[in-house]
């Protein structure tokens, strides 16, 4: 039963993520988090962060470590082939049937549609994702994070791995430092 839900889940977010991996990102976060919870927000956005930081596509990373985080070997094939399957069968269907139309104002009004669409979905996403770190860091801190990673990205075009790898490490440090102060005091 574990299988058929990690090819549904992933099969679900593939079918209906039309725009590309950002646009699967919220998808697939509602199938693992809310539907069939089998992580957290906080483990998501961890997950998340890291994929991130890897090369290749969003969607064929979550599916491949969530599917092995549940389902061993055999979920990560699942989750991929659950993922790239129908997306590579879909793709060529409406590439096909979409060329024969092209010149049509329909068409190109609903490629158009979908970015708004995708565009709230990742606003969603990303007003949960600032939420939970408000609660965490409080509102002060969580904004001067989304700032500090803005500037750093946008204006010095530093790589989002670089910063995510960068806060990993200055999140590590003191809890090291913890650690061992508590070591020397037993």
């Amino acid at each position: 039963m574990k299988q058929l839900d990690i090819f549904i889940a992933f099969f679900r977010s593939g079918m209906l993520g039309y725009g590309g991996g950002p646009s699967s990102i919220p998808l697939v976060k509602k199938e693992v988090v809310d539907t069939y919870k089998w992580m957290s927000d906080e483990e998501f956005g961890d997950i998340l962060a890291i994929a991130n930081t890897l090369p290749g596509p969003i969607a064929t990373k979550l599916a491949g470590y969530i599917g092995y985080r549940v389902g061993g070997l055999l979920g990560l094939v699942n989750g991929i082939m659950a993922t790239v399957v129908p997306t590579v069968i879909l793709m060529v269907l409406l590439l096909t049937t979409l060329s024969q139309f092209k010149d049509q104002p329909w068409v190109a009004g609903m490629t158009k549609a979908v970015v708004p669409v995708v565009g709230v979905m990742l606003a969603v996403m990303t007003w949960e994702f600032l939420s939970k770190s408000t609660d965490y860091f409080g509102l002060k801190l969580a904004i001067m994070l989304a700032v500090f990673a803005l500037i750093f990205m946008e204006l010095f075009h530093l790589h989002p791995a670089i910063l995510i790898i960068g806060l990993m490490l200055a999140a590590w440090i003191p809890v090291k430092r913890l650690q061992k102060t508590k070591k020397g005091e037993k």
